[in-house]
């Protein structure tokens, strides 16, 4: 009977975990596009700007990501960030290309949604909704987390 006490508060721990797990993590599915993991950051008073985090997978024929929008910022560009010669640069990029059957992933330092104007601070914890707009597969809104500043968010399996 122990065994059997002890088997069932490690079940109810494992699986409290989990769903700990899945409400940190949106995710969402517009045609065959999954986004996985999406997040942001917490703002300070004053900053303008955050940056918006996700994997995009396609399991259909290569689409784009072409816009993005949130109540909580003016503007959600598409950005990425790139050398030129020796200076790690940010651009506003018109679309960002989903591999068909692939992935993208949208990380700091790399591509990134970019809101801006940010009309109040991101508090951690709460979520933001942000509404994405793919060339083939439509619309679909997430709803991101927002992750304490210096966590690096997404989690890891």
């Amino acid at each position: 009977m122990k065994s059997n006490t002890l088997l069932n508060a490690l079940l109810v721990a494992v699986v409290g975990f989990s769903l700990t797990g899945i409400a940190q993590a949106q995710n969402a599915k517009v045609g065959s596009v999954q986004i996985e993991n999406a997040y942001t950051r917490a703002t300070v008073p004053g900053q303008q700007v955050a940056g918006g985090f996700m994997k995009i997978e396609n399991k259909g024929a290569a689409d784009q990501l072409i816009s993005a929008s949130s109540p909580v910022a003016g503007e959600v560009q598409l950005h990425e960030m790139a050398m030129e010669g020796n200076v790690m640069k940010m651009r506003q990029v018109k679309d960002i290309p989903v591999p068909a059957g692939g992935a993208v992933e949208l990380k700091p330092g790399g591509m990134h949604l970019m809101f801006m104007n940010i009309k109040a601070p991101l508090t951690a914890g709460e979520t933001v909704p942000v509404k994405l707009k793919f060339a083939k597969a439509g619309e679909v809104e997430v709803k991101m987390p927002v992750n304490a500043m210096g966590n690096p968010g997404a989690m890891k399996h």
